[in-house]
């Protein structure tokens, strides 16, 4: 993530996003960051235009507000229902075909 900061750092202050200034920042920082870490990173970015992707970004509003707990309780309580109901339809399905070998 700390990368991903230093990136929108040097797009902001309209720098290059290389290897060479990423690892400035991340020597001024004293972040402990892997080489291949700062290339994979460049070479991820090479055909990202950041400010467009900002704007795009932010021109798709906010994003949707985190379920709270009730709602996350609910919705495993229907998940459970349908799936007591599925094995209760599999069960009587399997005793169908049971019965049919006799």
């Amino acid at each position: 993530m700390e990368l991903i900061y230093a990136a929108l750092t040097l797009s902001e202050a309209d720098k290059e996003i290389n290897e060479e200034n990423l690892q400035d920042i991340v020597d001024a920082a004293g972040l402990d960051v892997e080489d291949s870490e700062i290339a994979a990173l460049v070479a991820a970015l090479e055909d990202v235009d950041i400010q467009e992707a900002m704007e795009t970004a932010v021109a798709g509003g906010a994003a949707a507000p985190a379920a709270s707990a009730d709602d996350a309780e609910e919705e495993a309580e229907e998940e459970e229902e349908e799936e007591d109901e599925d094995d209760d339809a599999s069960e009587e399905e399997a005793a169908a075909g049971l019965g049919n070998m006799f």
